[in-house]
């Protein structure tokens, strides 16, 4: 993602009172990283590859925290 990390994204939708459920999709996990994320409210936190099931269930999870 050019130009913003997706960290720095999901701070600037915080900072400006957007709650969308996120889901992190990363060809390079950090741990730091995955903790950061988790800790500022990330849905889930994938590493390349990944089963399609743990994108179903990520999803799911979203959708049980905005209903």
């Amino acid at each position: 993602m050019p130009g913003m990390t997706g960290i720095e994204l999901q701070a600037e939708l915080e900072a400006a009172g957007n709650r969308v459920p996120i889901i992190f999709i990363t060809a390079f996990p950090e741990e730091r990283i995955r903790r950061r994320a988790m800790a500022a409210g990330a849905i889930c936190f994938l590493s390349k590859p990944f089963e399609g099931s743990e994108m179903i269930e990520c999803i799911n999870r979203a959708l049980r925290k905005d209903g």
